[in-house]
């Protein structure tokens, strides 16, 4: 195919190939060509068109002849037209020829395509040579078939479209020449005519105006008999045409070269309405009928005509259909009126006829209409009912009742008032919670309206009304209860109507239907209202005969519908409907027998309605509380089904009248209503698959016999009925097999199978499709069944031997699909040896041109074969593809279905390649390239389904190739079909889009944007205004060009009403926005925010009046149409609610997107920098103020749903920008400007009217901003602050003073979202007012505490009494029955399972709080009343912990407090100890921090300490958090409370002790009993003692961060000998925590339990210590080191080590830590990267921290001088400062024992060192430190030193200070370390001088040149000092406070 890509046609390659290989080349190098010509190809133009023109000749196929004529066309319009005439000519005289044989027909079709395209794209040059052409062309269509026809119009088309108004002359022919193809029996050419006649009438005036009736009759004539595709293609002529004659009445639009007349709206619809109602026959009016007798209209018409209604309101627009809504409607709803008796007379007419009125309704209001738009819709269609109900009330007043019920009237309006309220409902769904302002209008009295037309006399009406109730329900859940209530009102007080009791239950019905919808749901005594309603209905239906089957009726309605609510209401009533169903049938059998001699019509018509009732509600029963079906209810549920069955015996469109116990089955999916089907197809359909079961259970014998008497039924009947029987049969046969092999069933013997084989054999050769696949599944399931190979072979061969022999239609399609059903069902493997049989007669059959039915059903069914055959089928997919190729080259595209088949051929294909499909192998590319070539054919095919399956197709090549699949023109394809009128097409598109973004999103919407703005110029002919309104769906290119692919998807998003389809359009977007947000900031935030700015200004409407909208709108129609495109100030107009919802959505996955990119989109002074530095740069800060408006926009709106995503955006921008600086003023932060519009957010959410769900997130956005400490001014914080107090109050009455609008739940979930906000509030400023007061306070956070402090009493009651809940309810499910009967402080017994969320989601900040308030009081009970009120209010029975029989006890303070203190411990570690999988973080650290400040106070810790269980108990759960939680927080807040169990356990040893001495007092210290654990023994027991739990968590903590620890892992007994390592900052926090704790734990022992512990502690802090020793810059020690070494001196240091019985156990361990850790020194210095000082100071702390005895003994002490001359050594002058700086401390050490041994080996070297630093001079300021430093411990030694050696010291210290001395000059000169050192020197020396003046005398007497250097270095200073004496303005006497001076200096 390489050789394909050429300029010129590579006539050498494309002779050698065969004749199905050159088709491919040829379309393939034409392919190539069209890319081409984009270019200049002047020289080599006449080569070309010779070659393109060669082709002609050459049979091309379809696909082939369309872009040869595209190819020449467009090198005409590039190059030179000069030789343009002949090729006309030549393609007239092609087509002139006289050849009619088949084999020339293509080159005659390929010559009038040609022509049609080189029309179109030259346009009025070739205008002379138009009307031969034309004539030729239409004179040839008279002998043309189908085919010829097909393309013969649309090249007309094609001319017409490049002539424009010069093609004037032949209008007239070309229209009639369309007219007689419109009726054309093919339905392509109709198809095709239309498309040529909708190009006519740009032009061709008379089509609107002088012939308008002609073509309306013309286009209802055209919808007899039609499909689908002739339905859209000329509803779409037929709705443009009378689009163009309303518009074009003003003058200049039509400056008529004939007389046009005018035509007004009323005639146009009433041209409509009469094809609508009198179909084609329409123009003889009255006659017409008499003439037909009394034929309905055919369905396919009224079809037709109800989607060309759509096509003229969308052509015309929605701001016409606003300013004409009225008029339209009372046309649309007249439709269906009994005025033309001819729409309705029979119910299944009435029914499509109502559909068909209901679909214009919902596609031009529900489509073209904003939300303003659509309120004021629903007010109009409210009008209607009340001018229609006031029909029937006029008549229903009327005296006598025979005249009511009849009467014409009321049957007149009971279909227009079904369509109405369908529509009413619809809307208000579609609107949810914008529309209150609807509802809240007085003036337009929706809801009386719809409930006063509930008693109508139709029961459809009745039912339409209550389903419309269901609707407002829907989208208002604040109206459901109120409903409720005034329905079940009307139906208890108008008992005695049978309208009433009908009509009202069926409302109470749908309105319970509505509660699932409803999260917030309907208060709970409801159910029983309803129940006992039911009840009395069904025991009063016997009084009053005349009321009984309707009573009868609504009581089993009211059960069933009450079923839906769900077992936690039902189960209250169960034994009572069980008690119900029993009495409603006969007991046995038997039973029935003698009821069924007994009784007359009327009471066997009440009781099968009570019986039919009570199966609905056992049905209803079973769908929704199937956790009530227990062993004993289904017990009794079984008696009655069996005679239930022996009752019954015995294609439409489905409506809500025909099963009424749908009405609150449905789920609402969109916005449709329920449509049950007619009660004689359920029965079948419910027959089909109860006898698939049954006959599964039944005996051998049973069956054989059941099969024959069905194959008798078929033989007894004839003609249709006989088809509809046999269909019936199959089905049941085929639900049987499908039963069995689901439950691995068997048939039985052979006699079994021939009744089943005769029965399928006959409906495979059936003339009825269907039956033919029904036969055909049912075939292959008989084998699977058998799952016997032979009996499989012998069905294959009977298909093979029937395909052969055979040659009529029926007999080949149904043993075709019969094939590939075997293969379908059997699976690949079973069926392989018939693979290759099957596959040979498929191809056969699939290249029978003579019969497209036998090609169609033969490729689906090689498809099937294909998607089963699996690997199988890799032999045969070369030639199965060239066939495919092949066939989609020449099939023509009138053969749609052919195509389709040929699709799913090819995707099976690509799927069974799979990613063998990247391979370079010559075969698999070739493969590639032939799987590209179908893709291109079928995209280019006219037909949608087709079109869809190559964009599939495409979709698995990319996913399985995606370098071999051209992006760009694969996008332009989707980006052109998004708003493609076809569902089906525009779902492919979505699923294709949606895979590419997860790879590429930017690469496609970067194609996406370039193309649009390519298509540019060919997109200017929809530009017309007679267009561009002829559908929506040419927005896509105008608006990828503004807003991008992105924005295209969501105008798509807001338009589209397929649930599917939005579901892939957001998951779409979504990808694109997680790999491209952050990229294209500014572009996605103003995407959203114009989404969410569009429609700002609605919210302000609260009511919209539709007078002043036409007043102040007085334009002519046209000029409504161009202004409203040209408007552009938003690319989004009135997006809907939901539109909105999703962009606040997306502007939270934003802001997440930002967190893990650059750390600048959260730091407002770096974003500012780095902006400057680069103006592309874009970081999210600086949208902030676009982020707060649009949370404040959403936030405000009407739509409840908005309002809940608007607040959580705020609360997302609160949380992560409360705590950004603002750089301009310091000590302020960014939000803080925005306090104003955060206010204004909140404040309507607190409004009495706002639901729950609201209220509830407000409260969290509250408790948000206020705790994140961005505002900090006191009034200002007092705004927000007030909404909560607010709350609170509405609260404080508790469950019984809130909304009874909603369940019990719901005020539940408010007061708890109440109190978790203000626990958030106060747990805030607790612990800011506890760290302000640490810092010695601040103004705010006190201001704060004094606001919460007002509330805190009332708040604290609140608090405790939810955790009580909370307590009770997290009890397990046996102790139960401890719960409180009446429920707890905030839920009712009966909502229990419901509240528990609400609890979940709040008990852990509501804890922390209060655990955080009993700390600030101290656990002090301040309040005198607080015992009494037992912690609950006193409303609420329940109290802590005691029943409310036991309420006259009052408790001390003692007993509350250990109550509360046991409450708020048993909740913690009843949550701890069995972490959920979905535990929050938040959650788990509240838990935590709870924990912490119980146990900072002193009594809680007193509490734990003395209950060892306890301890241990809170120790084992700690453990097992930190096991299962990773998170290094969770881990540190875990050992913050560890180290408060063991400080809680010293406190209690430590008070145990004193109290013991205090007793003894006088007794000796020896008798005194051990305290501490470990006794007198030592031992420690694991389970049982705190200090074991606390070790196995410290070490699980140690070792996870340093594996080394543990010897298991290691290998080794001590700690390994490796390579040092930092720890993350985490670990290292976590390290030293636990070095804290085991630090601690000696004072929890007894002297012996100490012996037992401390190797391990010992062991474990050393060998953290080696594990950490890196060494840092500057000598530092790494955190985990100083944890290491503290804990050291805390254990060394310990008061027990001195205690008498365990001294030298301590002594001998801690001499062999101190031994491990000179060990650690290398001696061979393998391990360079220990750091020396670490050690050292180890070596130092336990030199100074244990009792002497343990490092004097020599051979230590020998080794730790060692060590420390080995350091003095170290060339690092690091290492040197710190030991000068240990060694200080050491030789200052006031032991001698200690020190003198280190002075003794150490000051020779030291001296000297300095020495030899006084001769070599430092040059650097760390020399300088170590000689400072080295002097330091010289000046020690010599204050330390005896009196008889310190002169001698002296004389050392001396020389060497004075030798760093400079005179005056060297002064001058000197570095500056030079000048430091000699200032240094010279203080040192004014210091020692005066303190031993002897010994510095005799050295000053001894060696003159040190006096006099000194001398000089003095002189020079006071020189220095007196320059700088002038300064001074208070000196008297210079030369006296010179020397003052200097002393003060050296000081």
């Amino acid at each position: 195919m390489e050789l394909a890509h050429s300029l010129l046609l590579n006539e050498e390659a494309y002779n050698q190939l065969g004749e199905v290989q050159k088709a491919e080349f040829i379309f393939d190098w034409l392919r190539y060509l069209e890319k081409l010509l984009l270019s200049d190809v002047k020289e080599k133009q006449k080569t070309l068109v010779e070659q393109l023109l060669s082709l002609l000749n050459s049979s091309p196929g379809p696909p082939t002849r369309k872009l040869l004529a595209k190819n020449l066309g467009v090198l005409y319009s590039i190059g030179d037209t000069f030789s343009v005439y002949e090729t006309i000519d030549k393609c007239n005289d092609l087509i002139r020829s006289k050849d009619d044989s088949p084999s020339y027909l293509p080159t005659k079709l390929a010559a009038v395509v040609c022509l049609g395209s080189l029309y179109k794209k030259l346009g009025r040059i070739l205008v002379n040579t138009f009307t031969d052409t034309v004539g030729n062309i239409l004179k040839a269509m008279k002998s043309a078939e189908s085919q010829g026809r097909y393309e013969i119009m649309l090249s007309l088309q094609n001319i017409l479209n490049g002539l424009g108004a010069a093609a004037t002359p032949c209008h007239r022919d070309v229209y009639k020449a369309a007219k007689s193809c419109l009726t054309d029996r093919s339905m392509a050419v109709r198809c095709a005519a239309a498309k040529c006649l909708l190009e006519l009438q740009k032009e061709a005036i008379f089509m609107w105006s002088t012939d308008l009736d002609s073509v309306a009759t013309l286009c209802f004539k055209s919808f007899e008999g039609s499909n689908y595709d002739v339905r859209i293609s000329v509803s779409k002529l037929l709705g443009t045409v009378l689009a163009k004659a309303i518009i074009s009445k003003h003058p200049g639009a039509a400056v008529s070269r004939q007389s046009t007349r005018r035509v007004s709206l009323e005639e146009v619809l009433e041209l409509l309405g009469t094809g609508f109602l009198r179909g084609s026959s329409g123009f003889l009016r009255a006659s017409g009928d008499m003439l037909k007798g009394t034929s309905s209209v055919s369905r396919d018409v009224r079809v037709g005509v109800t989607q060309a209604y759509v096509v003229f309101v969308s052509t015309l627009g929605g701001t016409w259909l606003e300013k004409n809504f009225a008029a339209f409607l009372s046309h649309i709803l007249s439709l269906v009126s009994q005025s033309h008796p001819k729409a309705t007379q029979t119910q299944t007419d009435a029914v499509c006829g109502r559909r068909c009125v209901s679909f214009i309704l919902r596609a031009t209001i529900g489509s073209l209409l904003g939300e303003k738009a659509q309120i004021a819709a629903a007010k109009d269609i409210c009008q209607a009912i009340w001018k229609l109900k006031k029909v029937v009330d006029a008549v229903m007043s009327d005296g006598n009742v025979e005249t009511r019920v009849g009467s014409t009237d009321v049957t007149a309006s009971q279909h227009m008032l079904v369509c109405a309220l369908q529509e009413l409902g619809n809307l208000i769904y579609s609107l949810g919670t914008t529309a209150a302002p609807l509802l809240q209008d007085s003036s337009a009295g929706i809801l009386d309206s719809v409930i006063s037309v509930i008693l109508h006399p139709s029961i459809s009406v009745r039912l339409a009304a209550a389903w419309c109730l269901h609707c407002i329900a829907v989208a208002l859940p604040s109206y459901l209860t109120p409903l409720l209530d005034r329905c079940l009102e009307r139906l208890t007080v108008l008992k005695s109507s049978p309208e009433a009791v009908t009509g009202f239950s069926f409302a109470v019905a749908a309105l319970l239907g509505a509660v699932k919808h409803c999260p917030l749901g309907i208060p709970h005594g409801k159910g029983k209202i309803i129940m006992t309603l039911a009840e009395d209905l069904l025991c009063s239906a016997v009084q009053n005969s005349r009321l009984s089957a309707q009573r009868t009726q609504a009581g089993w309605l009211l059960i069933a519908a009450l079923m839906t609510l769900g077992p936690a209401v039902v189960s209250h009533h169960l034994a009572r409907v069980l008690l119900l169903w029993k009495c409603v049938f006969p007991v046995s059998p038997k039973d029935l027998e003698t009821e069924k001699s007994r009784g007359d019509s009327f009471t066997w018509q009440v009781t099968l309605e009570g019986r039919a009732g009570a199966l609905c509600a056992i049905k209803s029963f079973v769908s929704h509380c199937g956790d009530l079906l227990t062993e004993e209810v289904i017990q009794r549920l079984l008696p009655p089904l069996p005679c239930a069955l022996l009752l019954g015996n015995g294609i439409a469109c489905g409506s809500l009248e025909y099963d009424p116990y749908s009405i609150y089955e449905k789920d609402i999916e969109g916005d449709s209503v329920p449509k049950p089907l007619p009660p004689i197809l359920s029965v079948i359909n419910s027959a089909v698959k109860l006898f698939g079961v049954v006959c599964a259970h039944v005996g051998e014998a049973q069956r054989l016999f059941v099969l024959e008497q069905l194959l008798d039924s078929i033989k007894h009947t004839k003609g249709a009925r006989q088809q509809i029987v046999q269909l019936h049969v199959v089905s049941s046969l085929s639900s049987f097999l499908k039963y069995l092999a689901g439950s691995k069933g068997n048939l039985g013997p052979e006699e079994v199978r021939r009744p089943a084989l005769a029965l399928l054999m006959g409906a495979l050769e059936s003339p009825n499709p269907l039956l033919r696949c029904a036969a055909a599944e049912a075939w292959a399931r008989l084998a699977q069944v058998v799952d016997d190979g032979a009996f499989t072979a012998a069905l294959a061969q009977v298909s093979f031997d029937k395909l052969k022999s055979a040659r009529d239609v029926v007999t080949r399609t149904g043993y075709s699909l019969a094939l590939g059903s075997l293969h379908r069902y059997l699976g690949g493997i079973s069926s392989s040896q018939h693979l290759n049989a099957c596959v040979g007669i498929l191809y056969t059959l699939s290249q029978d041109s003579t019969s497209p039915d036998v090609q169609t059903w033969a490729l689906h069914s090689l498809s099937l074969i294909i998607d089963s055959a699996g690997p199988l089928y890799h032999m045969h997919v070369e030639p199965t593809l060239s066939l495919i190729i092949m066939l989609l080259l020449n099939v023509p595209p009138t053969h749609a279905e052919v195509h389709q088949s040929l699709g799913r051929c090819l995707d099976a294909l690509i799927t069974t390649l799979g990613p063998e499909l990247q391979g370079n192998s010559t075969s698999i590319s070739a493969l590639r390239t032939s799987c590209l070539l179908g893709c291109a054919v079928m995209q280019d095919n006219p037909d949608c389904l087709v079109q869809a399956q190559a964009i599939s197709c495409l979709q698995q090549l990319h996913m399985f190739a995606p370098r071999h699949v051209n992006l760009s023109s694969l996008v332009s394809c989707l980006c052109v079909n998004l708003c493609s009128p076809y569902l089906l097409l525009r779902r492919a598109v979505l699923a294709c889009l949606r895979q590419l973004v997860q790879r590429e999103a930017a690469e496609v919407s970067e194609h996406a944007v370039m193309l649009a703005k390519d298509s540019r110029d060919e997109c200017k002919p929809f530009a017309k205004p007679s267009e561009s309104r002829s559908s929506i769906f040419f927005l896509s290119d105008a608006n990828i060009r503004e807003v991008g692919l992105e924005g295209a998807l969501l105008t798509l998003l807001d338009k589209e009403t397929d649930q599917k389809l939005c579901h892939d359009i957001k998951e779409t977007l979504n990808h694109m926005l997680t790999s491209m947000a952050v990229d294209k900031l500014s572009f996605w935030l103003k995407l959203c925010k114009d989404v969410l700015a569009a429609s700002a200004d609605f919210t302000t409407v609260t009511c919209v009046d539709t007078m002043q909208e036409e007043e102040g709108d007085k334009g002519d129609d046209a000029s409504v149409l161009t202004t409203r495109n040209d408007d552009k100030s938003y690319p989004f107009t009135n997006p809907r609610w939901a539109t909105r919802v999703f962009a606040a959505e997306c502007v939270c996955r934003i802001i997440n997107q930002c967190e893990n990119a650059h750390s600048a989109h959260f730091d407002i002074a770096l974003a500012q920098e780095m902006r400057k530095r680069d103006s592309r740069n874009d970081f999210l800060v600086l949208h902030l103020a676009d982020l707060i408006r649009m949370a404040f926009m959403a936030a405000t709106d009407h739509s409840d749903q908005l309002r809940l995503s608007g607040l959580e955006t705020l609360l997302v921008v609160i949380r992560r920008f409360a705590s950004i600086p603002e750089p301009e003023f310091p000590g302020h932060v960014i939000l803080e400007q925005y306090q104003a519009n955060v206010g204004a957010a909140l404040r309507p959410a607190f409004t009495s009217e706002t639901p729950p769900d609201v209220i509830a997130k407000a409260c969290q956005v509250c408790s948000a901003w206020i705790a994140s400490g961005v505002v900090s001014d006191l009034n200002d914080l007092r705004r927000v602050h007030q909404l909560l107090v607010s709350s609170l109050t509405k609260i404080q009455a508790g469950k019984e003073a809130l909304s009874h609008l909603y369940n019990e739940s719901a005020s539940t979930m408010e007061i708890l979202a109440v109190l978790k906000a203000w626990a958030e509030v106060s747990a805030s400023t607790f612990i800011t007012g506890i760290s302000e007061s640490v810092r010695n306070g601040s103004y705010s956070s006190d201001g704060l505490l004094d606001l919460v402090h007002t509330d805190l009493g009332t708040l604290s009651r609140l608090w405790l009494a939810a955790l009580q809940d909370f307590a009770l309810l997290t009890l397990p499910s046996e102790f139960a029955s401890q719960l409180p009967v009446e429920g707890g402080a905030f839920y009712t017994a009966e909502t229990s399972e419901n509240a528990k969320l609400h609890y979940y989601n709040s008990w852990a900040l509501i804890l922390h709080a209060t655990a955080l308030w009993l700390t600030s009081t101290g656990f002090v009970v301040a309040d005198p009343d607080e015992g009494a009120s037992h912690l609950s209010r006193p409303v609420t029975p329940t109290s802590m912990c005691q029943g409310s029989s036991s309420g006259a006890t009052v408790k001390s303070p003692e007993d509350v407090c250990t109550d509360r203190f046991h409450l708020i411990l048993g909740i913690s570690v009843e949550f701890l100890c069995s972490l959920r999988s979905d535990a929050t973080m938040e959650s788990i650290t509240a838990c935590l921090h709870a924990l912490q400040a119980l146990l900072d106070v002193p009594w809680p810790r007193s509490k734990i300490g003395s209950d060892q269980d306890l301890g241990i108990e809170l120790l084992n759960v700690l453990h097992r958090v930190i096991l299962t939680r990773e998170s290094p927080s969770i881990q540190l807040a875990s050992l913050e409370v560890v180290r408060q169990i063991i400080c809680a356990a010293q406190e209690h040893v430590k008070e145990k002790r004193r109290s013991a001495e205090v007793d003894d007092g006088a007794a000796e210290k020896e008798t005194l009993p051990e305290f501490g654990e470990g006794k007198d023994t030592g031992g420690l027991v694991p389970g049982k003692s705190l200090v074991f739990a606390t070790l196995e968590l410290c070490v699980c903590i140690l070792v996870r961060q340093l594996p080394e620890l543990n010897p298991k892992l290691t290998g080794s007994p001590g700690v390994k000998a490796t390579k040092p390592q930092m720890l993350s900052e985490d670990g290292s926090r976590l390290v030293s925590a636990a070095l804290v704790i085991l630090s601690e734990l000696p004072a929890v022992c007894s002297p012996e339990g100490i012996i037992s512990i401390l190797p391990t502690i010992l062991y474990l802090t050393i060998g953290v210590l080696r594990q950490t020793a890196v060494k840092l810059p500057g000598g530092q020690l790494s955190s985990t080191v100083a944890a290491s070494l503290q804990a050291l001196k805390g254990i060394l240091s310990s008061p027990m080590a001195r205690a008498e019985k365990s001294h030298t156990a301590w002594t001998d361990l801690l001499r062999s830590a101190l031994t491990t850790i000179l060990d650690y020194w290398d001696p061979d210095g393998t391990h360079p990267e220990l750091d020396e000082i670490s050690l050292l100071t180890a070596i130092t702390v336990f030199i100074l921290s244990t009792s002497p005895e343990v490092t004097t003994i020599p051979c230590l002490q020998k080794r730790c001088i060692e060590k420390f001359k080995a350091t003095l050594e170290i060339k690092d002058p690091v290492v040197q400062i710190k030991t000068y700086q240990l060694l200080l401390s050491i030789f200052q050490y006031p032991n001698p024992s200690v020190s003198y041994p280190y002075i003794y080996s150490l000051v020779s070297s030291i001296v000297e060192k300095l020495q030899e630093i006084d001769k070599r001079k430092p040059e650097d300021t760390t020399e300088l430190q170590i000689f400072q430093e080295g002097i330091k411990v010289l000046e020690a030694l010599v204050t330390i030193a005896e009196e008889q050696h310190r002169s001698q010291l002296v004389a050392c210290l001396l020389p060497i200070l004075i030798s760093f001395l400079l005179d005056d000059n060297a002064l001058g000169s000197a570095t500056s370390v030079m000048k430091n050192l000699h200032d240094f020197a010279l203080q040192n020396l004014m210091q020692i001088g005066p303190q031993y003046s002897s010994v510095f005398k005799n050295v000053m007497a001894s060696s003159p040149a040190l006096k006099a250097r000194l001398e000089a270095a003095i002189k020079g200073n006071q020189e220095n000092v007196k320059v700088r004496i002038p300064t001074s303005k208070h000196t008297k006497n210079p030369g006296k406070n010179a020397s003052i001076q200097l002393k003060t200096n050296f000081l």
